[in-house]
């Protein structure tokens, strides 16, 4: 067996692990159950992957999150290393592939979303697999008492029935004590003292909260106080267009970034704020995920997420290499509203339910009895429209339906289109004779993939109409025709959610929702959004304790680092005078000189004014542009 360490050095170039990584390893290695617990940006994926390296046979990784799915698989294979993934929208005859490659062939981590896992078909082909290793990402999506819950996952206890001998190992960045007892019972843990937990307190990372009476010029403020590479956090995809449009306005090279844009402008995007061309990424919570950049010197939230678990994994995407970054939450008490406005709408009365999942059989034209594994494209908007739902109770209410195990919606993505030929090379040299304007297009299908006439492969439609100077849909209208001439199989590019039904459409008065978990939840989600409501309006305890506290670390001592410890900080009489003045003459405008100060003080001479803002400064509870004093 290769050494854990000179497979990390070898695949990832990493002189060594990081905390915990070692251990979590060897706990695997030694063929036992194992937790791991680590913040944001600790290295959970590699827990599973490193053993999977040493270990001689398939791993098999389950993942809610198709979009973390495939951007793992796409890293490990540039890395070398064999994976695949399975989940909602793949062909039969795919999945039938790349099950078959599991069982006979060299695949080292096979990842499948949990709906996918216990299919038939997967059920036995894993039984006849070489399962040296079960690895769940993501784990609080087990636990009813975790802020993500997936009903699935309560089923991937039935393969270890498959694998009873091999070890598991459950990895996620948050989880309440609740949580953790959960999951070790739902994954029925042999030894529940495999749990390796880092402490969830980030010492170089800043807690602040403003609540100013304008975001967008607090942020530029922020900006230009605190240098370096910045994540802007935004609700919606039409914030982050025009918050970057503003930011660039204003000299601060900035991008937007969210689930709708092409995968190539994401790739760039990305690429240039990891390579800091970029300063600054305004996106939505689809931006972050397998992202290890450890420079970023500010996340700022345009208004909190609905949870502290939330806030808490992306937050932590700041200072990862130890120096002193800055969390800085903007708010205003209309976000507060906003957030239980939100909550009201994400738990429509059960009736209302049961409208939407016939309104749904309606709108797909699907036949109780019918629909089990299939997907269909989903656009939720003219679903609401078509049948008079507010869309945000629509989404509510299908997400309802999918924590019940009936349905499955998938998150907005775009799936590469794929393409396979069916013919011999021969049959295929033929066909292009008698069709010279197809020639340059087939060799160029061939020139970059490799495999298309034994695998279905995948075509990047846009960048490939560029190449041949056409349009996409003249494009698709030929690689249809090509389909229609039995020369290749052939699945256009898909954009945007899809709806898997898990189970069969049923009559819904039949319908059957669990209305004691579904008031839990409920309840459950209402606590995190009072809790993320006081992080943000309290001013009394240290923001990190807060947080930590609810992560069930009840002792954690107050960090000093957030803007209430700084605040308690300012001890000396007139230092503390002196920041009270500043602290008003701030309040109207944001900024104010250094002048305006001193003369604001006829008993204090200059120079000793001037000595108390300095150790202001140098607390990090003003920062200083040319004369101008502003927060940080």
């Amino acid at each position: 067996m290769e050494a854990p360490l000179d497979i990390l050095r070898r695949y990832w170039g990493y002189p060594a692990f990081r905390p915990l990584q070692e251990e979590i390893i060897s706990s695997v290695l030694a063929g036992k159950d194992t937790l791991a617990l680590l913040p944001t940006g600790g290295g959970k994926s590699l827990c599973f992957q490193i053993p999977a390296l040493a270990l001689e046979g398939v791993t098999l990784v389950v993942s809610p999150l198709i979009a973390l799915m495939k951007d793992q698989v796409r890293q490990l294979r540039e890395r070398g290393i064999v994976a695949e993934a399975i989940y909602s929208g793949l062909r039969n005859q795919e999945i039938d592939r790349i099950l078959d490659n599991a069982v006979y062939g060299n695949t080292k981590l096979l990842y499948l979303s949990p709906e996918r896992l216990l299919t038939d078909l997967a059920r036995e082909r894993i039984r006849r697999m070489p399962v040296v290793q079960i690895a769940v990402d993501e784990a609080h999506c087990i636990s009813q008492w975790g802020y993500d819950f997936r009903p699935a996952y309560l089923r991937i206890a039935e393969l270890r029935e498959l694998h009873p001998d091999v070890p598991l190992i459950a990895v996620t960045a948050t989880a309440t004590p609740e949580v953790i007892t959960d999951i070790q019972e739902k994954l029925v843990f042999g030894d529940r003292r495999g749990v390796f937990q880092q402490s969830f307190a980030r010492e170089n990372l800043a807690y602040i909260v403003r609540r100013p009476p304008g975001k967008e010029d607090q942020l530029v403020r922020v900006l230009e106080g605190v240098s370096g590479s910045s994540i802007v956090y935004v609700r919606s995809r039409g914030l982050t267009k025009e918050l970057a449009h503003k930011l660039s306005r204003r000299n601060i090279p900035a991008a937007a970034f969210h689930a709708g844009l092409e995968p190539a402008e994401k790739d760039q995007r990305q690429g240039d704020w990891i390579e800091d061309k970029l300063r600054v990424i305004v996106a939505t919570n689809a931006f972050g995920m397998g992202i290890d950049k450890p420079n970023v010197r500010s996340v700022i939230h345009y208004g909190p997420p609905d949870s502290p678990e939330a806030y808490f994994q992306e937050a932590g995407r700041g200072g990862r290499d130890g120096t002193t970054s800055y969390a800085v939450m903007l708010y205003h008490s209309s976000d507060g509203e906003r957030l239980i406005r939100n909550w009201t709408y994400s738990y429509p009365p059960i009736p209302e339910i049961k409208r939407m999942y016939r309104a749904l059989g309606s709108y797909l034209q699907l036949a109780v009895g019918g629909g089990q594994g299939e997907t269909y494209a989903f656009d939720l908007t003219r679903f609401s429209q078509n049948f008079g739902f507010d869309i945000r109770q629509a989404y509510s209410g299908l997400k309802a339906l999918e924590q019940a195990g009936y349905i499955i919606l998938t998150e907005d993505l775009v799936q590469a289109a794929q393409l396979q030929f069916i013919v011999t090379k021969q049959q295929l040299y033929d066909y292009q004779l008698k069709n010279p304007r197809i020639d340059r297009m087939v060799k160029s299908i061939l020139r970059t993939t490799q495999g298309a006439f034994t695998n279905p492969v995948q075509l990047r439609e846009g960048s490939l109409a560029n190449f041949l100077q056409l349009t996409v849909e003249e494009l698709r209208r030929i690689l249809h025709k090509l389909r229609g001439d039995g020369i290749i199989d052939y699945i256009p590019e898909r954009e945007g959610p899809q709806i898997v039904f898990v189970e069969e459409r049923i009559d819904p008065t039949n319908l059957r929702i669990d209305e004691v978990r579904y008031r839990f939840l409920k309840e459950r989600t209402r606590h995190r959004v009072d809790t993320m409501i006081a992080y943000c309006e309290g001013d009394q305890q240290c923001r990190s304790q807060l947080l930590l506290q609810y992560f069930g670390e009840s002792d954690a001592p107050a960090c000093g680092n957030c803007d209430v410890c700084r605040k308690a900080q300012v001890a000396p009489p007139n230092n503390r005078q002196v920041y009270v003045k500043v602290m008003e003459l701030l309040e109207p405008t944001g900024e104010v000189s250094i002048p305006e100060v001193v003369s604001a003080f006829s008993s204090l001479t200059a120079e000793a004014v001037t000595g108390y803002l300095q150790t202001l400064l140098n607390e990090g509870i003003i920062v200083k542009t040319g004369d101008k004093l502003r927060h940080p």
